[in-house]
């Protein structure tokens, strides 16, 4: 039993690692979204790291197995997927509305939470699924594992801030970051069941479709800010957010 356990642990090990950092990091974003200074700024800044996240961080890591024009198709799939939604089945943020007044409302992306939280956990899950995967065919040095744990730092922060802006309760918006992340355990246990049915191709094509959604969740949280506050207010954060993601994905490279 207990070399079962030892192997158990050394499978889920890095897609634990990288758990952490993604939780640590959404808790910081809560926390910052909490600071009255910092709380209209971060939302478009947050925005601006989504999107950022998308096109320069996993847009590319697609195109390595994809091919750019596939990967872009994918990523516009989507996208325009979650539009759909959003004009047909559910509003992926009512506040965006031309007829919604959300001075009414308690938070400022009001029913923002749910599609954000289930692109998130479609990422992470898929993310846990794909480092098992790497795992299995070598196992990662500490220095590889803490450069993957890092890519889910700036994520992490947006998905923190963009969800407490949604909810009432910090420790609600903590809690439900806390379980998108965790998807990336449910990912990585399940990757031996759901290996001989998902290719390497479907994979990132999913993964391709969760970049989408991000870069339309950010595109959203922008917009709400731009119909509260105005152009600067909105967008200079917003490129912020956008220019701080690039960076730090060279940093990283």
């Amino acid at each position: 039993m207990m070399p079962h356990c030892i192997l158990v642990y050394k499978m889920l090990s890095s897609p634990i690692v990288i758990t952490f950092v993604a939780v640590l990091s959404a808790a910081a974003g809560v926390w910052l979204t909490s600071v009255h200074s910092l709380s209209r700024p971060l939302v478009p800044f947050s925005g601006g790291v989504l999107m950022g996240v998308a096109m320069f961080w996993l847009l590319p890591e697609m195109a390595e197995v994809l091919g750019w024009w596939t990967a872009i198709a994918w990523t516009l799939a989507g996208f325009a997927a979650l539009a759909v939604v959003d004009r047909f089945v559910y509003p992926v943020c009512p506040a965006c509305s031309p007829s919604h007044q959300h001075d009414h409302c308690a938070t400022r992306l009001h029913g923002f939470a749910l599609p954000l939280l289930s692109a998130a956990s479609l990422h992470s899950g898929l993310a846990g699924y794909r480092r098992r995967s790497a795992q299995t065919s070598r196992m990662l040095g500490p220095a590889l594992l803490m450069a993957i744990a890092f890519h889910k730092v700036p994520e992490g922060i947006a998905l923190g801030v963009l969800t407490r802006a949604s909810l009432v309760s910090p420790f609600a918006a903590l809690g439900w970051c806390a379980l998108a992340e965790s998807a990336t355990l449910a990912g990585a246990a399940a990757q031996s069941i759901l290996a001989p049915h998902l290719n390497s191709e479907a994979l990132h094509a999913l993964l391709a479709i969760a970049s989408g959604s991000f870069l339309y969740l950010g595109g959203h949280a922008i917009h709400g800010e731009l119909r509260r506050s105005g152009a600067a207010p909105a967008f200079l954060p917003a490129l912020t957010g956008v220019a701080g993601s690039s960076v730090l994905r060279l940093f990283v490279s």
